[in-house]
């Protein structure tokens, strides 16, 4: 009788402590993101990059206790109460309030992505002592001025987007960059240096459409896809992808080349490319 009686009382006791445990281990530190929109904002990332989830709420039934005081400036905030920052990376993305500005980083940030923002310039103090970064992504902001050293210290970057930005000049660019994306801005060719992308010996990826680029600029032997469409080119010269001077250079590894939407008619060139393996994309006639 006496067991009996134990086991009446031991059984929901221990279904009580367990009810309990489960919830604990099912919520993050206070103060942080529930591990349910974690990972709802990775397979919204994934699907769906414009509508990056932020400032989630520790309640979805109230947000009463949210850390975003009203009318607080993004400056003011640290940024991972702002960002999504995990191991290595930040997630800025439309954050509200306006980011106007690159946020203070961890210093051991690799990879940044701070787009759909409204971001107004790149210093040479934002990424000074953020040497570890291999990848930024900085499209969709109002970017319209870079100082010329503001990446000059970023030895490891190997991608960059600057897309759909406002600028009208390029700054010096780091020489391990593999990937590099200014489309859809206002550059003129006036505001790209000859020697922009000449020491970008391992430059893969080059996207400079939707410009307003007059000449097609030096490009590196190492370059395999080339967007310039868009623009306003209206001519190309036997040195533009290939060499007067040899006519036994081959450049075989430039397999894309975009050129549509231009005002040149490429068929009055054709000694221009007669050391790729492809024809560019364009108007012939």
């Amino acid at each position: 009788m006496k067991a009996f009686l134990f086991t009446c009382m031991l059984v929901p006791w221990l279904l009580a402590a367990s009810s309990r445990r489960v919830n604990e281990e099912s919520q993050l530190i206070p103060g942080s993101i529930s591990t349910v929109k974690l990972n709802k904002y990775f397979n919204y990332y994934d699907l769906k990059p414009r509508r990056v989830m932020r400032d989630l709420p520790l309640d979805d039934d109230d947000d009463s206790d949210s850390p975003i005081p009203d009318g607080a400036s993004a400056l003011d905030l640290p940024t991972c109460l702002l960002c999504v920052c995990l191991t290595g990376s930040v997630y800025c993305e439309e954050v509200s309030p306006d980011m106007t500005a690159i946020p203070t980083l961890p210093k051991e940030t690799a990879y940044l992505y701070a787009r759909f923002n409204k971001i107004k310039k790149i210093t040479n103090q934002d990424f000074a002592e953020i040497v570890t970064l291999k990848r930024i992504d900085l499209s969709g902001n109002l970017i319209s001025e870079i100082e010329d050293g503001a990446f000059s210290k970023l030895t490891l970057l190997e991608e960059l987007s600057l897309a759909e930005n406002r600028l009208v000049k390029l700054p010096m660019l780091p020489a391990k960059l593999r990937s590099f994306n200014a489309n859809h801005n206002l550059l003129k060719t006036k505001g790209v240096k000859a020697n922009a992308f000449k020491k970008l010996t391992k430059l893969v990826n080059l996207y400079l459409g939707d410009n307003q680029l007059e000449a097609v600029p030096y490009i590196p032997e190492s370059v395999r896809s080339l967007h310039l469409q868009n623009n306003n080119i209206t001519d190309v010269n036997k040195d533009t992808f290939c060499r007067s001077n040899d006519t036994y250079y081959l450049r075989l590894s430039l397999s894309e080349v975009r050129l549509d939407g231009n005002p040149v008619v490429l068929s009055k060139y054709p000694d221009s490319f007669v050391c790729m393996k492809v024809l560019p994309v364009g108007k012939y006639r």
